[in-house]
Parts: structure tokens; sequence; C-alpha cells
């Protein structure tokens, strides 16, 4: 395993040059002091998990120390705001320090996120607080757990830096890994000022480094926008299936790997809502949880449309296409799973939507429904879940359907309940957990937060004296308000 000093840098956006980046060194927080860290993330990057208790990482993650190689750039791109198209945003606050390449040789980008103002601030200050750092730390780490692309989380770095938000809070910095931070809006930016060779200069950087495979095609940039389709609609699909919200899924913040990214007001669901709503800025609801299929789509599209010099539109048109049907296959096969069945039959998606319809309006905790039913046979978990519905005869007449479907499957009762286990989390990250954790790190006790993330990195498994974190949530857990501004 390395030291920090053992990390190797091979700073590829960075070579592209100012066309697609500013250099900006970041500015450091005041009397740093280490929140918490991921062992999973630092083994990405090979490093030894003394590095957790080497100073100089909270050197580096408060923006006070560079390594050598680093070289922090903001980058330039635009993108679509809750459907209205800024044409120039970029990194407001957060620096590509560069891009480590570990023993398995993947490139990492390490990106420093609160590391201050850039050109691209907007009249901003360029800092993160200590509570959206949190989030998304915790989030990143969760969602991987859960089997989410995700980007990750090294560590956040609190501070006594003052940043003011609705009320005067911490300062803090994430550090986050990703193989890249290019988002839709990149494209969009050199689309619409109509700088089309740096459009293409993007274009294949992405492709050579990120989609190596669409090179063996005869058109690369056809089967690049496919791939990115389909990486995108298996991504969503399991946010439906396992019930998170991102809340500001605008252009700028769509990977072009398809994986989740950049946190803000996220929930998972607690009381199964179709219609729910995480983000509290967004007052038409166009990113509420239903939503998001629809919006990935919209998405793509813009995305389409920024390819249109290098990909003829009726080739785009056929790509858009597929995008829900994969995302329907998707989703219904881990439905399946998460019901416990192994062998596909026609009538699944319709038990699936009805037990969905069943689940709206009667406050069935979403996460706690899947995880009970897999813990006893059928007809003893139906029978102990049927009280959470409000519609009892027509719950009765979907656990006889469910009943039958799972007796034709003939599987071992055993193995049903270890599959269902594998796919079906005891654990959840909720708003009013992190929200205990972040006020007890905001009062300067940071063991909350590191033992909420122990539990969330293994949400499958039993962990006993954890049982708490596996509770209903209190009703004023449910109600939390998070904005943008989180």
């Amino acid at each position: 395993m390395k030291t920090l000093d053992d990390l190797r840098f091979d700073n590829r956006f960075a070579r592209l040059g100012d066309t697609f980046s500013t250099r900006v060194l970041p500015q450091p927080l005041d009397d740093p002091q280490l929140v918490v860290a991921s062992a999973d993330a630092l083994a990405l990057l090979d490093l030894d998990l003394a590095v957790i208790d080497d100073p100089r990482l909270v050197q580096i993650a408060s923006g006070a120390a560079l390594w050598s190689e680093a070289e922090p750039r903001a980058m330039v791109y635009s993108g679509h705001q809750f459907g209205a198209y800024n044409p120039r945003l970029g990194d407001g606050r957060g620096l590509l320090l560069g891009e480590v390449i570990n023993d398995a040789g993947e490139h990492w980008d390490l990106h420093l996120k609160g590391a201050g103002s850039t050109p691209y601030s907007r009249m901003g200050d360029g800092r993160a607080v200590l509570r959206s750092s949190i989030r998304e730390f915790l989030a990143s780490e969760h969602l991987h757990a859960l089997g989410i692309p995700s980007s990750r989380a090294l560590c956040v770095t609190g501070s006594d830096t003052v940043v003011y938000r609705e009320r005067p809070e911490r300062g803090a910095m994430l550090m986050r890994l990703a193989h890249s931070h290019v988002r839709f809006g990149h494209f969009e930016f050199f689309y619409y000022t109509r700088q089309h060779e740096a459009l293409r200069t993007l274009l294949d950087h992405v492709v050579q480094w990120h989609y190596p495979d669409c090179l063996e095609h005869p058109e690369p940039y056809t089967f690049f926008f496919r791939a990115v389709l389909e990486r995108t609609a298996a991504m969503i699909a399991r946010w439906q299936a396992y019930g998170f919200c991102h809340g500001v899924m605008n252009t700028d913040n769509m990977s072009i790997l398809g994986i989740t990214f950049d946190f803000g007001p996220y929930a998972f669901l607690d009381d199964f809502d179709a219609r729910f709503i995480c983000n509290h800025s967004d007052d038409s609801g166009r990113y509420s949880f239903e939503n998001q299929v629809p919006i990935a789509h919209w998405n793509l599209a813009a995305l389409a449309q920024a390819l249109t010099p290098f990909v003829e539109v009726e080739r785009l048109r056929a790509s858009m296409d597929l995008f829900l049907p994969l995302y329907e296959a998707e989703w219904l096969d881990l439905m399946r799973r998460r019901l416990g069945f192994t062998l596909a039959q026609e009538g699944d998606k319709a038990l699936v939507q009805r037990l969905l319809q069943l689940m709206q309006g009667s406050a069935v905790d979403y996460t706690r429904f899947f995880r009970e039913l897999g813990e006893h046979a059928p007809e003893a978990a139906l029978q102990r879940l049927r009280n959470e519905f409000v519609d009892l005869a027509g719950f009765d007449a979907w656990a006889a359907e469910y009943r039958a479907r799972s007796e034709a499957e003939g599987s071992d009762q055993a193995d049903r309940q270890a599959r269902m286990a594998q796919v079906n989390p005891r654990y959840i990250l909720r708003n009013y957990l992190a929200q205990q954790a972040i006020e007890a790190a905001e009062a300067g006790d940071y063991a909350p937060v590191r033992e909420l993330h122990r539990v969330l990195s293994h949400p499958f498994d039993e962990q006993p004296g954890m049982e708490r974190y596996a509770e209903r949530p209190p009703e004023w857990g449910k109600h939390l308000e998070i904005s943008c501004s989180s």
C-alpha cells in the first residue's frame, strides 16, 4: 500500500489546455480538522489506511498543500438548469487537482469541492459548508455500497472558516473521486458557443479515455452516445428501484459516465410517494421522484443536440428510442429480485406496478417493506405487512397473486431469503439520520457521522447494536426541508 508521497499523476484533462479549464489554486481553510474518511475510497488509490492519521491529508484536503504533480484546474461548462439554458457555469467552488493512476492502471480524478472562488463562481464565495459536504460524502459512499453507480468520496475536512448561507456556518471541503468529472454541460458549452473544433477535441478525449470500445466501430461518436445513454438508463433504473431522488437533475449535474453526481438536496424515500419532491426549491416538481425517468430522457436529448455537428440526427433519434426500453428492462429486473423472483414472467411489470399503487397513500416505508418481505416465508411476511396498507382488499388480492407467483418459482425458502437480503438493504441513508450526524459534527463531535458512514457502508448486513439506524423515521424526520443551498 502507498503513502501520500507515492501517488503517481497523469493529468490528461489539464493537458487539453486553457480552452477547457483555468488554473486556480485552492484557498485554504482556517484550522482544518478531519471529519470523516472512507477506507474504501483510499483503497481505490492504493493508499494505506494509516493515511487517515497522516496530518498531510488534512493539509491537502483543506487546500493548504498540494502534491508537486497536481495541476489544479477549474473546468468550464454550461447546462440547462430547471429547463432553462445557462450559457456559462463551470466549477464555481471545485477544483480538479489532478488524475492519479493506481496500480490497476485506473485513472481517478481528485476533485476538491469547496476550494474557494474561481472565474466561474458567479459572485459566489466558492465555499462549501459542513452540512453539504457531509451529505455528499455519505451519499457517495452509500450509493456505491448499494450498487448504484456514483462518484466516490475520500474525506471531509471541517474548519473554523465562517461561510454565510441562510445563517453563518462552518466551511468545509470534500475530496471526491471519479474516473471523469466531464458532464453533459461540457458538450453543451462548446456546442452553443460554436467552438466545434474544441467540441471535437473534447469528444475525442472522452471517447479515447473513457469509451475506447467505441473506437472499434465505424461510427465511434454514434456508439459513444448510445453507450452514455445505456449507462444513464441503468443508473436511473437503480435510483427508482431503491427510492433515490437526486433533486437537481440539471444537465451540468449529469455525468458523461452515467454515475450519480453532484449531490445536493437529495433524499431516499421514507414512505413511498411517487410524487415526492426532495428539493424545497423545486416549486414546480420538475425533479420529483416520478419525473426522474422523463427528465433523464430530456437531458440525453440535450446532449444529443450538442453532438449534432458530428452525428446524424436520425442516428441520435434512433439511440434515444432505446432509452425507455433499456430503463424498463433494468428496473424490472431489479424489482423482480427485490421481490425474490429469479425468473421473468409476463405479468411481472403489472404485479410491481400494482404494489406501488397500493403503497401510494398508505404511508408504507419503502425500504422496510422489501426487507421484511424477505425475512419470512411469503405467507408469514404478507400477514405481517398487511396492516401497513389502507386498501386491505386490494392488498389481499395482490398478496394472493404474489404468493402464487412465489410458489411457481419453487425455490428453496432459505435460498430465497438469502437472495432477498442481498438486494434489499437493512439500512438506508435517511435525511433525519444525516441531519443528526450533521448537528453533532457542527458541535464538534464527529463520532456520529463516522458511525453512520460505517453502518451505511454495509447496508445489506445485519449489524448487531446498530438497530436504531434501521428504524422507521420519526414524523419530523420525514419532512425536513432541503434546498439547493445545501
